[in-house]
């Protein structure tokens, strides 16, 4: 069975958006070894699954790095728009963007049917909401929590929906010298 894993900006205290969205508190200038972590986590990636309102941004943003060879992320840019994507989504009609497919059944379902196909991982990426889905679904087999050095006070969470404890067993917890620490865990199976 294919993993799914999860890739999540969010801040010490554990919001990964302000209360409308804000996103000004994400340190954006990493250092080399942090872009080589995203490099190895995604290298083995041959499907990413996003929320509706991550990938509207998502998408174009990367497909447009992917044209541009003087980019800095020009690689990252050709993996994510070679990559092919499923957006979960229940209001659109069609997926705007090539390489994309929607999936507007259930969540675990959708989810299920593309860890049970042949291939390599998944990497999951998408809002609070997305991801607090997954996450309260159980179906997050490795959390990637890339922790910025920012306190909001109030935001938006991705265990909002938990309706009881998740434990997870922290794997590894790596410092990057932008300030950004990784926490890698998996969840703790019965």
């Amino acid at each position: 069975m294919r993993k799914l894993k999860l890739h999540v900006q969010m801040t010490v205290d554990g919001f990964v958006a302000g209360p409308n969205g804000e996103m000004d508190w994400m340190t954006f200038d990493w250092d080399e070894a942090l872009k080589d972590y995203v490099t190895a986590i995604t290298e083995p990636v041959d499907c990413i699954v996003l929320g509706r309102n991550l990938a509207q941004g998502f998408i174009p943003h990367w497909a447009a790095v992917a044209t541009d060879p003087a980019h800095p992320e020009f690689t990252a840019g050709q993996k994510f728009t070679d990559t092919p994507k499923v957006v979960f989504s229940r209001t659109l009609e069609g997926a705007a963007w090539p390489n994309t497919t929607l999936a507007t059944g259930s969540l675990v379902d959708e989810i299920m049917a593309l860890k049970n196909q042949a291939g390599r991982d998944i990497i999951a990426y998408g809002g609070a909401d997305f991801v607090s889905s997954l996450i309260s679904e159980g179906l997050i087999d490795e959390y990637h929590l890339f922790v910025n050095p920012a306190a909001i006070g109030n935001g938006l969470s991705i265990f909002g929906k938990l309706d009881g404890k998740q434990g997870l067993h922290l794997v590894k917890a790596t410092p990057f010298e932008c300030g950004i620490v990784v926490l890698r865990y998996e969840p703790m199976r019965d």
